[in-house]
C-alpha cells in the first residue's frame, strides 16, 4: 500500500528495538523507530544493564585495591562514597548513546522522539515533546518498549528513602544500612555491590533459596559468598508494609520482623511498558504484568504487530532481546526464524555467575545418566596470578555419549568463560562432546584451562565406574 510511511516501525530503541531495526534495514526495508527518552538505548543503556554493570565494575576495582597486600603494607585502603562511585559509572552512558545513535544515522533509520500509542489498524500516533502529534502508518509494527520496576501501590516510592532499581541510580548519599526486598537477579547483584562498598545489607528473599533456577551448587556458592561479604540473607519472608520517615525506613515482614535501615531498595519484579500504548485501539491485550504474548515468530494476537525483549517476559536478557529483534526481521521477510531460548544466563554479582543448559536437579528428575566434572579456580595458574581465585567451572555430561548437557560457572569473568563451552555445546551430533576439551591444546596460563581440568576430572569419574 502506498500510504504506508514504513515497512517496519519499531517502538523502542533498546536491544530488541535496535536488533529489529538494523536487521530490517539490512534486508532492504524502510524502517522508522520511536523513542520516548530523547536519546536512543532504552532502559538497558540508561537505567539497567549498562549503568548497573559499570557500577559493579567500579566497586570491584575498589575491592581489589583494598584486598591487595601491597597497599596493605603501605597502610593504605580506601572507602568511596556511593555518589562518587555512581558518577564514575555513569561516564559510560554517553559513550553508549553516541555508539548506538551512529547505528541509526548510518543505516538511515528515521528516529521519532515522543510518546507512541496505537490509534488504529497499522497506525501509531507520536506525541512530540512540544505537544504536537504526528501519525505514522506502517505495514509491520514491532513493540520493543522494555520494562520497568514493579511498584506495589502500598509502597510510597516518592519518599526519599525508598528506591527501585531505576531510582537507586540517582541516590545522592551513602547509606550505612540498606534493606533490599527481592532476591532475584537484580536484588542479588545490588546486594553484592553495596556490600562491596562496606554498607550493611539485608537481602529479603520470598523463596527457599537464592536464584532457584540455578544449579543448586552454584546457588549455594552465591549464598555463601554474599554472607561472607557481610550480607544478611533472609529466606521465606514477605513484606507486610513499609514505613518511612525523615530518619529511617522500616520494612515490616509478615513473620513479625521489623527491619530498620537508612534506605530500602525494592527489587521485586518487573512490569512491561505497555500501559501507555493504547492497545485497545487495535484489540490487543497485555497480561497483569503488562507483558505481551507472542507465537514462535514473535507475532502477537494481531498478526502485523510483533514484540520482543522484556515486554514479552522471559528470559529478559539484553543479549536475548537483541537476537529476538533480529529474528523478527527474518519473520517479517518471510524467512525461517529462531525463537531464542538458549541464551546463557549472566548474573553480575561479585563474583559473577553464568550458566547454560540443564542443572543437576533437572537431569536427576529426568533420569538422565550424567556425570560431573569440576575445576576450582584456586587451582588454576591464571586465577592465582590475577588474585581472583574464588569460584569454579562445572560441566555436566552424559555418561555414555559424553554429550555436554550443562555448563555452570561461578567466579571472575564467568560470563566470558561460559562462551567457550557454549560453542562446543551448540555443535550437532558427536561434535558436542566433552572430549574436545581434553584433545585440544589451550594457551597457558588462561582461565580456559579450567575446561580441560573439569573434563579430565569428570572423565576420570566415568572411567572408575
Amino acid at each position: 500500500m502506498s500510504d504506508y510511511h514504513y515497512d517496519v516501525l519499531v517502538i523502542g530503541t533498546g536491544p530488541a528495538g535496535e536488533g529489529a531495526a538494523m536487521a530490517a534495514v539490512k534486508q532492504g526495508m524502510r524502517v522508522g523507530a520511536i523513542e520516548n527518552r530523547g536519546v536512543v538505548g532504552g532502559n538497558c543503556s540508561h537505567k539497567g544493564t549498562i549503568p548497573s554493570k559499570a557500577l559493579r565494575h567500579v566497586v570491584k576495582q575498589i575491592i581489589r585495591f583494598n584486598q591487595n597486600n601491597l597497599f596493605h603494607h603501605m597502610g593504605e585502603s580506601t572507602r568511596v562514597s556511593y555518589p562518587k562511585v555512581l558518577k564514575s559509572a555513569k561516564t559510560v552512558i554517553p559513550k553508549q548513546v553516541d555508539l548506538h545513535t551512529g547505528f541509526y544515522n548510518r543505516n538511515r533509520v528515521y528516529l521519532h522522539i515522543g510518546e507512541a500509542s496505537f490509534s488504529g489498524e497499522n497506525e501509531v500516533r507520536v506525541r512530540l515533546p512540544d505537544g504536537a502529534v504526528e501519525t505514522i502508518r506502517a505495514k509491520h509494527i514491532v513493540v520493543a518498549t522494555g520494562s520497568r520496576p514493579y511498584r506495589p501501590a502500598d509502597v510510597n516510592f516518592n519518599h526519599p528513602r525508598v528506591y527501585d532499581s531505576d531510582t537507586i541510580l540517582e541516590m545522592n548519599h551513602t547509606p550505612r544500612h540498606i534493606v533490599i526486598y527481592g532476591a532475584g537477579v537484580i536484588g542479588s547483584e545490588y546486594a553484592s555491590i553495596f556490600a562491596g562498598l562496606g554498607i550493611k545489607v539485608d537481602l529479603i528473599n520470598s523463596r527457599e533459596r537464592l536464584l532457584s533456577f540455578l544449579d543448586d551448587e552454584i546457588s549455594d556458592a552465591l549464598s555463601y559468598h554474599l554472607r561472607d561479604s557481610g550480607v544478611t540473607v533472609r529466606h521465606l519472608e514477605e513484606y507486610e508494609k513499609v514505613e518511612a520517615n525523615e530518619r529511617s525506613v522500616t520494612l515490616h515482614l509478615k513473620s513479625g520482623k521489623r527491619l530498620r535501615a537508612d534506605a530500602l531498595l525494592w527489587c521485586n519484579g518487573r512490569t512491561g511498558n505497555t500501559d501507555n500504548l493504547n492497545l485497545d485501539a487495535i484489540g490487543l491485550e497485555a497480561d497483569h504484568r503488562g507483558q505481551l504474548k507472542v507465537n514462535d515468530r514473535y507475532q502477537t494476537d494481531i498478526d502485523y504487530v510483533y514484540a520482543a525483549g522484556d515486554v514479552i517476559g522471559w528470559p529478559s536478557l539484553a543479549s536475548a532481546s537483541y537476537d529476538q529483534g533480529r529474528e523478527i526481521a527474518m519473520a517479517i521477510n518471510g524467512e525461517e526464524c529462531r525463537f531464542v531460548t538458549d541464551a546463557p544466563t549472566g548474573i553480575y554479582t561479585l563474583p559473577e555467575i553464568s550458566s547454560l543448559g540443564k542443572t543437576e536437579r533437572e537431569l536427576t528428575e529426568a533420569r538422565v545418566p550424567y556425570e560431573v566434572g569440576r575445576a576450582f579456580f584456586k587451582n588454576t595458574a591464571r586465577a592465582q596470578i590475577s588474585g581472583e581465585d574464588v569460584g569454579m567451572l562445572k560441566l555436566l555430561f552424559h555418561i555414555d555419549t559424553h554429550e555436554i548437557l550443562g555448563i555452570h560457572c561461578f567466579g571472575a569473568e564467568a560470563s566470558e568463560i561460559i562462551h567457550i563451552g557454549q560453542a562446543i555445546m551448540n555443535q550437532e551430533g558427536e561434535a558436542n562432546n566433552i572430549n574436545y576439551f581434553v584433545n585440544t591444546t589451550f594457551n597457558y596460563p588462561t582461565m580456559a584451562e579450567a575446561y580441560r581440568t573439569a573434563a579430565l576430572e569428570g572423565l576420570n569419574r566415568v572411567n572408575r565406574l
